[in-house]
């Protein structure tokens, strides 16, 4: 768009701070605010809360009322162009008599893609697009990922030591962080479609990989990779609350049944070496509407991940405290053939949680 001024970039900056309100409950739709703004007066605000409520533009106008005609509605994503569980976004706001739509970014989804943008420029509606548009991709990646690449946005939460230790040699590791990191961990299930983890894991540790945040109303799918089937039906993995998901290679129906009947779905992926195909499992999230999943896993899951380079962020707890000679590693990675191989990763933010270094971090696409 063009230059947009300091109002503008506010009424967009609003907006977005009303899409995060759904960080935890719009799942699997995206997070969308809109601001909708009379003679440089806002006189209507909404935000899309949960899949098959109102979008935001329509809490917004009913927010408005009759205000609307003539308004700019500042939204955090293109007003959508199909029949859903809703009726289409754009068709509300032309009904109302919106002058103009400004939107950060373009729907991913193919079913709307710049098409919202065309009915309403077709109705006569001055549009723009572009605004805060990295500021509402980051709110977002999930819904991106899986609408423009066929999987989920993939995030591994590893906590270590300063020497890079997970465990010790015998496979202690409660607890390497502090509280307020696990309480932080809390809230990273809590936004997240699903949590997966190996089944390594699930028989070393026994995790319940469920949210228990005062106010989340939404358990994420559990998810386990486990080849042969050798998680035990007693797992409080598979307890509510929320759904467990095991995918297996083999076809053992006894062990399936057993696990069923503890409350668990299992399903077969393809697989090469009897392992799970990682691939091939998120491309089976991505089509379960799985957008955000976050990985909760042991060295070896973590390294094929990154090995396969289907990771897309780490979230890396930092704990002020040394491990030793022996300690169990981040990621069972071969090493690479050259300093120029090594696998490089940007910080892309920073913060203290309690008496830990939270790292984010996302693979560079170059290496050497």
């Amino acid at each position: 768009m063009t230059v947009a001024t300091a109002g503008e970039s506010a009424h967009m900056a609003r907006a977005l701070e009303l899409a995060r309100l759904g960080l935890w409950t719009t799942d699997p739709n995206p997070r969308v605010g809109c601001v909708l703004v009379q003679g440089g007066r806002v006189v209507g605000e909404g935000w899309h809360e949960r899949a098959g409520g109102p979008h935001a533009e329509v809490m917004a106008l009913q927010a408005a009322g009759a205000s609307a005609r003539g308004a700019t509605a500042y939204v955090t994503l293109e007003p959508c162009c199909h029949q859903g569980r809703t009726p289409p976004c754009a068709d509300a706001l032309i009904a109302a008599g919106v002058a103009r739509v400004v939107y950060a970014m373009r729907d991913p989804n193919p079913r709307v893609d710049g098409g919202g943008a065309g009915r309403l420029a077709a109705a006569g509606i001055a549009v723009e697009g572009g605004l805060l548009e990295a500021e509402a991709r980051e709110l977002n990646p999930g819904f991106i990922a899986r609408m423009q690449r066929g999987r989920p946005w993939v995030t591994v939460k590893l906590a270590a030591s300063l020497d890079g230790g997970t465990a010790l040699p015998g496979g202690e590791s409660r607890w390497i962080t502090g509280e307020a990191a696990r309480e932080d961990v809390q809230r990273l299930r809590a936004r997240s479609s699903a949590v997966m983890t190996g089944s390594g894991t699930v028989r070393t540790d026994d995790p319940r990989l469920d949210v228990r945040l005062e106010g989340a109303s939404r358990q994420p799918l559990r998810v386990v990779l486990d080849s042969r089937l050798r998680t035990p039906p007693t797992a409080r993995i598979l307890a509510p609350p929320g759904e467990a998901l095991i995918l297996c290679t083999t076809t053992d129906d006894a062990r399936a049944a057993a696990l069923r009947a503890a409350g668990a779905e299992v399903q077969v992926v393809p697989g090469a070496s009897g392992s799970v195909d990682l691939e091939a499992a998120l491309r089976l999230l991505a089509a379960r509407q799985v957008n955000e999943l976050l990985v909760e896993c042991g060295a070896g899951l973590a390294g094929a991940l990154l090995a396969g380079g289907l990771v897309d962020e780490l979230m890396l707890y930092l704990a002020p405290t040394l491990l030793g000679r022996g300690a169990r590693p981040l990621a069972d990675l071969e090493a690479p053939a050259s300093m120029a191989e090594r696998l490089q990763f940007a910080i892309v933010g920073r913060r203290d949680v309690g008496g830990d270094l939270l790292l984010r971090l996302r693979p560079r696409q170059e290496r050497g």
